[in-house]
């Protein structure tokens, strides 16, 4: 355990001594602000609209603030995880594969896990703080509306099952080159496809639609902005992100090999 918050604190420190962790944060901060007084100024009008307009009060029905403002809102959330996060990931070990402190740390008495284990813990610290930035949000909905907080605690559970499949899989990304940029741009291609493929699962049908809608992202994270906590979506999450682990294990095992 010593090794792995070794590895933990040298991963935290590198972020905050290079720019990367505050272009990240800012830039999710910014974007995610920026949608949300989108969503909640567009919500505030229609309410007063609303209360002199009783045709177009019809026409929304009950204008719920959880409805109409929190689950829009963890949808962009979850969209800007997906530009986001690669750019966070992209130098977990391609940047020690270039600086050419890559072979160090095959040398040193750390364990596979562990090393993979601390890079995976550094960037979720990353991802939590880029969360926790959101909330004043949600207490800003509080102040002026009356939110469902179920629904919210569910939100942000579901986001951040859905975080840590990202950061797995772009770790992995990482693990296989040493240029950044490729390492980014694999794990975008890929994050992309898991989570749009649910759009078209319909198209293909029968089993193969529910395979297709099983595989997606996207498709796991409803329930959770519902207020829905079901195990099925919790396993997805945390298979995927066992599972891009393990082959982040495996690839650090091939390049022990090859010396």
């Amino acid at each position: 355990m010593r090794n792995f918050f070794f590895i933990l604190m040298k991963e935290l420190r590198s972020y905050f001594n290079s720019p990367v962790a505050f272009v990240v944060v800012t830039i999710f901060s910014v974007l995610t602000g920026y949608y949300f007084y989108n969503i909640f100024a567009t919500f505030s009008t229609i309410s007063f609209q609303a209360q002199t307009n009783p045709n177009l009060a019809s026409q929304y029905g009950a204008l719920n603030v959880t409805e109409l403002v929190i689950r829009p809102f963890f949808g962009i959330i979850s969209v800007v995880m997906l530009i986001m996060l690669p750019m966070l990931t992209m130098r977990s070990f391609s940047e020690e594969k270039k600086a050419g402190t890559m072979e160090l740390l095959l040398t040193f008495p750390v364990r596979d896990g562990e090393a993979i284990l601390g890079k995976f813990a550094g960037c979720m610290g990353i991802f939590a703080i880029m969360l926790g930035l959101s909330i004043p949000s949600m207490i800003l909905v509080e102040v002026f509306g009356d939110p469902e907080w179920g629904v919210i605690i569910t939100g942000y559970f579901g986001l951040f099952l859905m975080g840590s499949a990202f950061i797995s899989l772009g770790i992995f990304m990482s693990s296989l080159t040493e240029n950044q940029i490729i390492a980014a741009v694999l794990s975008f291609a890929a994050l992309l496809l898991l989570y749009m493929v649910g759009y078209t699962a319909s198209l293909a049908g029968g089993v193969m639609e529910r395979v297709l809608e099983y595989a997606s992202f996207n498709f796991h994270f409803r329930n959770f902005a519902k207020g829905v906590v079901d195990t099925s979506d919790m396993i997805y999450y945390l298979l995927i992100t066992m599972l891009f682990l393990f082959l982040s294990m495996r690839s650090l095992e091939s390049k022990r090999w090859r010396g």
